[in-house]
């Protein structure tokens, strides 16, 4: 027998992973902004990384790792993705591995480095070694929710969740905290996501687990179609539950459904926590002929600019989605089969206005700071579903000011 439930994040750590917090001063004084996780002895690790050709430093330096040894220790920096600064780039990043290693006694491979804040610039080297000591003087199980808030940037609430999962009567965990604010789109967006359990996990089955998790959510949101350099998740498990959960097992399907929707609330937190943003907007789009097509509707919605300041607005312009589904290009497209609703109110049926529409009732449904978007194409029985956001005044300040 297995059940669920959702639990409050500070009460429940994850046994066999501590983590320690510290203020480097990479950008700001003061400010949180290196995190060091510690695994346990036997602790498996999966990991995805950013699509994106001009990856930084830290995600080739944790790619190799990740092939010549098991990980240890991870180590966040904030304030400094250290992105597109060459061979520089990849021996500060390597340095800094070292660095972990030497305070904590581990192979420099076992030392996995993730990075994140403004790119072109080299890392402050003098900065890391007395803040890895004082992060590792701070390793607690206890230290979520400072974490959480430690590998944030222009993120303005630290975002994490935890499942318990109850399995033949015992409890396995699962918890994981992300950041993510702007430059966010699909094939992982500008992210870091650490997610750790308790339960014993073969590496490759983890591996899988950990992509059927993102390809249903991170992989799924989009803030402004801007993907990253830097994007990283990794899922842990440390086994000291005592409870194994196998490939094929019903046990497994409850594990992964736990996964999934941590991580698809971490990743919907990132979009209500959007740079500007003030409407999180859920894109249902059904009745596709193929996968593909589904996406190239949904993004070209959430994608168009028009479409997302209509909803900063809360301006019922149901035309501007209209126009943009019919510029998805959707191949025989027949406009007679569309349908399209504001959460239960009809704006588009078979293609033109619905009789039963009035601005008013659309009017109040863009009042509101959640809302869906369901479009119906009427032509398959493949769908899709994406989360965006509202473009503001305050996102093009954010973004124009960000070196500043």
């Amino acid at each position: 027998m297995a059940t669920e439930k959702n639990i409050e994040f500070e009460q429940f750590p994850v046994a066999g992973i501590r983590l320690g917090i510290a203020c480097a001063g990479i950008k700001k004084e003061n400010h949180k902004d290196l995190v060091l996780f510690e695994l346990a002895e036997g602790t498996q690790t999966a990991a995805v990384f950013t699509q994106n050709a001009f990856c930084a430093a830290p995600v080739t330096i944790s790619k190799k790792h990740l092939l010549e040894s098991t990980p240890k220790y991870l180590l966040i920096n904030t304030g400094n993705a250290n992105a597109g600064t060459g061979e520089q780039g990849l021996t500060d990043s390597l340095a800094c591995c070292e660095f972990v290693a030497s305070v904590t006694n581990v192979k420099v491979s076992e030392v996995l480095p993730f990075s994140t804040g403004v790119i072109g610039e080299y890392l402050p080297m003098n900065k890391f070694l007395p803040a890895i000591k004082a992060a590792y003087e701070n390793l607690s199980e206890y230290n979520w929710e400072n974490a959480a808030s430690g590998i944030l940037t222009t993120d303005t609430v630290a975002k994490a969740y935890t499942r318990s999962v109850t399995i033949h009567n015992k409890n396995i965990t699962v918890s994981g905290i992300a950041k993510g604010s702007g430059m966010i789109r699909p094939d992982m967006a500008t992210m870091l996501a650490y997610i750790a359990t308790d339960a014993k996990i073969h590496k490759s089955v983890l591996q899988n687990c950990l992509l059927e998790a993102v390809n249903n959510s991170f992989n799924r949101i989009t803030v402004d179609g801007d993907t990253s350099t830097n994007d990283s998740a990794i899922l842990m498990a440390t086994g000291q539950s005592g409870i194994e959960l196998k490939e094929n097992s019903a046990e497994l399907v409850m594990f992964q459904k736990a996964l999934t929707d941590i991580c698809e609330e971490l990743a919907k937190e990132m979009i209500r926590d959007g740079e500007g943003a003030t409407k999180l907007i859920t894109l249902a789009v059904t009745g596709c002929s193929s996968e593909k097509e589904a996406k190239d509707v949904a993004y070209t919605v959430a994608h168009s600019p028009l479409v997302k300041t209509a909803f900063f607005a809360s301006d019922p312009n149901w035309g501007r989605i209209l126009a943009a589904v019919g510029r998805a290009g959707v191949e025989d497209f027949d406009l007679s089969k569309v349908n399209i609703a504001l959460d239960d109110v009809n704006i588009v049926r078979n293609g033109e206005k619905s009789s039963d529409y009035t601005e008013e009732r659309g009017q109040a449904v863009m009042d509101k700071s959640d809302i869906t978007i369901y479009i119906d194409l009427g032509r398959g029985d493949k769908d899709i579903k994406v989360w965006t956001c509202d473009f503001s005044y305050d996102y093009v300040r954010i973004n124009a000011e960000y070196r500043t």
